[in-house]
Order: C-alpha cells, then structure tokens, then sequence
C-alpha cells in the first residue's frame, strides 16, 4: 500500500522512533517504550497516532500483543537479520497450566513473532510460549513475557524447561534437576516450593533459549 497522507510532527516523530528501534533491537517496542522515547503525556496519545499510521497504511497493528507493530511499505525494516518463530500459546510459570501439543510450524492456526536471528540462529524449530505466573521471576522472566524454546528431551541439569506432567497433561516453565528417579521441577520465586515427580511422569518439550520482555 502507498502512503502518500502527510503526517503531523508527531506521527512523523513516532514513526522514525519505531524505525529506529526496531533498528537497534530487532523488535518492535511496545506502546510505553514509544511514549517516553517520544516524550508524549499518556500512553491513550500514543495509541490514538498509531491508530492513526495504521489507518494511512504505515504500519499494522496486531490486536492484544504488546509489541506487536509492524511497519509497511518503504518503512519496512530489512529483515535478514530477523527469524519468524510461531507461537504456540501459554505456559504457566507457577501451576502448571494445559497447552496444545506443539504442533507443525507451518499452522496458519498460531501467532507468529519476529526476533532477532542471533536468538535462535543454530536451533531449528524454535517457537515462543507467553508467560503467564510470577514462579520465575527471580530469573527475571515476568508474567506476560515471551519465553523463546529450543525443542528437546533430554535437557542438562539447571536448564529452564517446558515441562509436560503426562498424568495431567499439563506444562510448566520451571527449572530441571535429575534425582534419582526424581525429577525436581524448581521455581525461580524464593516463596514458592518445587514440584517433585517420578522422572516417567515428565516429559520435556523444549529449553528455554531467549525472552522477550513485555514491557
């Protein structure tokens, strides 16, 4: 699509910030980031310009993800430094919460999201999950965060997993240690206690290799 609509000082402003940006991070920002790099009173301003450039073609907006701006057109960002990976829904860093099986990357059914390709560059299959508890938190991941998995199954001592419990059918995001025939699921929060498992019981789905902060 053209753009050809002249711009006011500030969508022009706001524009050239998420260029740049996007530049810097390989990643869009997210409405707060605009708003104090572009020194605007409220995040409503800074959504109604958006709304704005996305109505005159600039860019396009997904609706309920915190960064999810892209730019259109001439003010498209070179992409060869940045690897699409689908997301597969919600993993849960506190209880573990059900999820869908990953399931082919090719799925028109999942969101996909850009990042950088030095995050996922020698990993194949690469996907995100969306955060959603506080149980990692000392590991500052954060609920609403996005958490970028390396699928495997058998991860080292330490690692961040994904987590499957087969009795429930249910994942979560938490820390993997190999007692016995124990598994020790431990959360990154000092006020939380682990989960421990027989080892036939757990099934690992991925690593965690990147987060993506949500603010």
């Amino acid at each position: 699509m053209t753009t050809t609509k002249k711009l006011s000082e500030r969508q022009s402003r706001i524009l050239e910030y998420i260029k740049q940006f996007m530049s810097e991070h390989q990643f869009p920002p997210t409405v707060r980031d605009i708003q104090a790099g572009c020194e605007i009173s409220s995040t409503s301003v800074v959504d109604y310009n958006l709304h704005i450039l996305q109505r005159h073609g600039y860019l396009r907006r997904l609706p309920e993800v915190s960064r999810g701006i892209e730019l259109l057109g001439e003010h498209a960002a070179a992409r060869s430094n940045v690897a699409t990976i689908p997301i597969y829904g919600s993993i849960a860093a506190g209880e573990p919460l059900h999820i869908p099986s990953v399931a082919s990357r090719h799925s028109d059914e999942f969101e996909s999201y850009d990042v950088p390709l030095s995050m996922v560059s020698g990993r194949e299959n690469a996907y995100g999950l969306r955060v959603k508890g506080d149980s990692m938190i000392d590991a500052f991941i954060a609920d609403g965060d996005l958490v970028i998995m390396q699928p495997i199954d058998a991860p080292n001592t330490g690692d961040m997993v994904a987590a499957e419990l087969r009795d429930g059918d249910e994942v979560t995001l938490k820390r993997f240690f190999l007692e016995g025939s124990t598994v020790r699921l431990q959360p990154e929060n000092a006020t939380m206690e682990p989960i421990r498992v027989p080892a036939e019981n757990v099934k690992v789905r991925g690593r965690v290799i990147g987060v993506i902060r949500s603010f």
